[in-house]
């Protein structure tokens, strides 16, 4: 409605118990998170870090990975933004995938399967 093109907000309620998407991490895309209430646990590159309100956690890019869990018993509200660019990678690094995303088609290959570009043309 604002007309802005390549920036999102999102108001987001994480009930006790869940956790706001599968580990992953961006190439492109940064990404913020803003806690209103409650209180939650950001799991970043392997580190845990409380979150409570009025905290804020960004993830510029290339992003460490991370997720938002809410291991406590009240519902954890935060707005999350970032940006919206017509390309991009991210990395599911515990599912062992990478999601290439090209305006609103979406790929997804096996990180395991990933392998060097050789430009010299040798095998």
């Amino acid at each position: 409605m604002a007309g802005l093109k390549r920036t999102g907000v999102s108001l987001v309620r994480l009930s006790a118990g869940k956790e706001s998407f599968a580990y992953h991490l961006h190439h492109r895309e940064e990404e913020w998170i803003y806690i209103l209430s409650g209180k939650g646990i950001a799991q970043v590159d392997d580190e845990e870090y409380e979150m409570n309100p009025g905290d804020f956690i960004a993830f510029p890019t290339p992003s460490a990975p991370h997720v938002m869990v809410n291991p406590y018993k009240d519902e954890l509200v935060y707005m999350m933004g970032g940006e919206h660019r017509n390309f991009e990678v991210a990395d599911f690094p515990t599912l062992d995938k990478r999601m290439i995303r090209r305006g609103s088609d979406i790929e997804i290959y096996n990180l395991s399967d990933a392998k060097p570009f050789d430009s010299s043309g040798s095998s």
